[in-house]
């Protein structure tokens, strides 16, 4: 029986990224502009503890009255502008606790399925394998009922509305039994705790002077702070205000900043300390307008480049209108390891090279694989193939999606999300023996390059193999067009090829061929011209 294969999904332009986030040192702080920072961030990330203590108690039965009480307790010890930031944290809480639950579901059936299947049996298309032997059985069959009561304790905790949220991060607050693991000290560690759970951000609203009041930040670079009511004799300016002695110049985007700043318009702030270097920051942040997606036959007018995200590089290939690989293969290595910042900063790195390639050839839109692991990191999905679900892991989908979208729009590169089903797969199967033989520096073609060129089809609305199936010898007819570069609709598909002057034909003498497509003018065997004739005879 012939394979059953889930149906394509179509491919669409990704939206353009909805905000935009900047940062910037502060240097040039004294003694006292850290002692200020240090009580506000205290003062107010303790206020935010115990409002979201609140809310947490609260659960489902928060209501916009208890909201407004909530921010009324708050308004008395700090100020309008900084009450109220729980929401957010509960909500994404909840979001975190569907996704566990979905993700126990879906190890709990793979358990159970081939917990079914008897002991050593191989898999089918039908059936998955079963485990090795009696003794990893036994280990799956305990891991079930694990499993099993962790859901019911989650289920529990979402049918009630309990969240639970560790501010400042529960890597953090683990690392606090494990200091020689961590490579720290309990001061270092202590520093490390407090500055995560300062509360120093405040958001942005338009009308307002310089588009926030509480955190505010001028054209030229100069940083003040609206001082929370219990904190106001530490002011060095009117109205309770205390400014900073350093000043910010935001490097990247520091126009589109500036034009917002004087313009009155909405930018939020946020003020943090890097305790491992022992520096401040600021980041702006700030919405987007909406703008209009470009239509996917304008995206696709120069082209397109194909892109396949590996763990440890981008394989891309640049095809046609027509969707013909054009040229060889680029391949733009990133090492995934180190700290986050190191992991990000190759990744961006890749992806400038990626985008400074697709500019030189002359491209708008870059095909890539609308990935998502969420389902495939589990445990169970995989079995005892621990390498392969640490290669899945490693894969930067969510965070390279939406890096190369952000960064594509800067650069006015429309980026094309297409269906990942198959393209590996085919790609090798269609492409990647044809672009090997036809290399003249014999350089192997991977699976990964074929499939690039297969994702960069898709996107166009191709087919992804090469060409169909010879017709059958004993009817030439029935099996129709061996090419399925055109669709039948696309006209003039039935005519012969116009002669063309060249090396192999010599001089085409004017006029020849003419008529060459005209089939009634060509005097063929049961041809209508044929019978025009005989009615014509005497």
């Amino acid at each position: 029986m012939a394979e059953q294969l889930r149906p394509i999904e179509a491919p669409f332009v990704a939206a353009a990224p909805c905000g935009v986030a900047v940062r910037d040192r502060l240097r040039g702080l004294t003694a006292q502009d850290e002692t200020v920072l240090r009580l506000v961030g205290a003062h107010l990330g303790a206020l935010a503890s115990k409002d979201l203590a609140v809310r947490c108690r609260d659960g489902l039965a928060h209501d916009a009255d208890r909201w407004a009480e909530r921010k009324r307790e708050l308004t008395a010890a700090s100020s309008a502008q900084w009450a109220g930031t729980s929401h957010d944290q509960w909500a994404l809480a909840r979001r975190c606790q569907l996704a566990h639950i979905q993700s126990l579901e879906a190890g709990i059936a793979t358990i159970m399925r081939r917990l079914s299947v008897p002991v050593g049996q191989k898999a089918t298309k039908d059936a998955p394998a079963g485990y090795r032997s009696r003794t990893e059985w036994f280990a799956k069959s305990r891991r079930l009922r694990v499993l099993q009561d962790r859901l019911a304790a989650v289920r529990a905790d979402w049918q009630a509305g309990r969240v639970h949220i560790v501010r400042g991060g529960k890597r953090l607050a683990g690392n606090r039994h494990h200091l020689e693991a961590a490579q720290l000290d309990e001061a270092g560690w202590r520093e490390r705790w407090e500055a995560a759970r300062w509360f120093l951000r405040a958001d942005g609203e338009s009308g307002k002077r310089y588009g926030n009041e509480t955190i505010r930040v001028t054209p030229d670079g100069e940083v003040s702070l609206k001082l929370p009511a219990p904190l106001a004799h530490l002011a060095n300016a009117s109205h309770g205000r205390y400014v900073l002695s350093a000043r910010v110049r935001f490097a990247h985007r520091r126009v589109e900043w500036a034009d917002r700043v004087q313009a009155n318009r909405a930018v939020a702030y946020r003020i943090h300390l890097d305790a491992d270097r022992g520096r401040w920051y600021l980041t702006a942040s700030w919405q987007l307008p909406p703008t209009p997606a470009i239509p996917l036959p304008a995206a696709l007018a120069h082209g397109v480049i194909g892109m396949d995200t590996n763990a440890d590089h981008l394989a891309a290939w640049h095809l046609d209108v027509h969707g013909n690989p054009i040229g060889r293969p680029r391949r733009f290595p990133f090492a995934l390891s180190g700290t986050a910042e190191h992991r990000d900063a190759q990744a961006r790195h890749a992806l400038t090279q990626l985008l400074a390639w697709a500019k030189a050839c002359g491209v708008t839109a870059i095909a890539i694989e609308n990935l998502d692991f969420a389902a495939e990191k589990t445990r169970e999905k995989h079995g005892r193939h621990k390498w392969f679900r640490q290669l899945i892991s490693g894969m930067p989908t969510g965070r390279l999606r939406a890096r190369l979208v952000s960064m594509a729009a800067a650069a006015g590169i429309a980026i094309i999300a297409v269906d990942p089903a198959y393209t590996s797969k085919w790609g090798a199967q269609h492409w990647q023996a044809p672009l090997t033989r036809t290399n003249k520096k014999n350089q192997t073609t991977t699976r990964h390059d074929a499939a690039a060129v297969a994702i960069g089809r898709r996107a166009q609305g191709h087919a992804i193999r090469r060409r169909t199936a010879p017709p059958p010898h004993d009817r030439r007819d029935r099996a129709g067009h061996r090419t399925v570069q055109a669709g039948p609709d696309v006209s003039g598909g039935e005519g012969p090829r116009p002669r063309i002057p060249g090396p192999r034909t010599g001089c085409v003498p004017p006029g020849c061929g003419e008529n060459a497509g005209d089939q009634c003018a060509q005097h063929r065997s049961g041809h209508a011209a044929e019978h025009e004739q005989l009615m014509l005879s005497p």
